[in-house]
């Protein structure tokens, strides 16, 4: 795909299967990294960048060190704002040649998720745009981070 736009649901490409569990604008966005889906892959597993449920792939940040709060500059004109571990489910199990997804799972296995985001900025990226994670203090990163009070619901539900 030549270019995304991101808006506060998310790629407006893109839907979600199961808007129950996934989407909304807290989970907006799923990011995962190049890294990890190599990693998996030189294991033998049939993985690769999008056949997990993300629809972000980055390369070059240390995942261990994305937590909820960390803002992440995606090119020039988005910035998302990481709200949670993306807990892995059945639907992914074909990714991996035992079935077992939880090898991906952040309470098993930390630093190897999936993250969801919200979106801070709309905009529009493309393939190869830089990266950047925003560097702050940890009181701001707590300060913006919401507990879950709410469950978001599709516009007409």
């Amino acid at each position: 795909m030549p270019e995304a736009i991101i808006n506060e649901y998310g790629l407006t490409q893109d839907r979600q299967r199961d808007r129950r569990h996934h989407g909304g604008p807290e989970r907006a966005v799923c990011l995962w990294s190049a890294e990890i889906i190599d990693q998996l892959r030189a294991d033998g597993h049939e993985i690769r960048a999008g056949s997990a449920g993300e629809n972000v792939t980055i390369r070059g940040l240390d995942w261990k060190r994305l937590v909820p709060g960390s803002r992440i500059h995606l090119g020039d004109q988005v910035i998302v704002e990481i709200t949670s571990h993306a807990a892995p489910c059945r639907i992914i199990a074909q990714c991996f040649r035992d079935g077992d997804f939880n090898r991906i799972n952040h309470q098993t296995h930390s630093g190897r998720s999936r993250l969801y985001a919200r979106v801070a900025r709309q905009g529009i990226i493309h393939p190869g745009d830089q990266v950047t994670l925003e560097i702050d203090s940890a009181a701001d990163r707590g300060a913006r981070v919401q507990p879950k009070t709410t469950r978001w619901r599709p516009p007409g539900n």
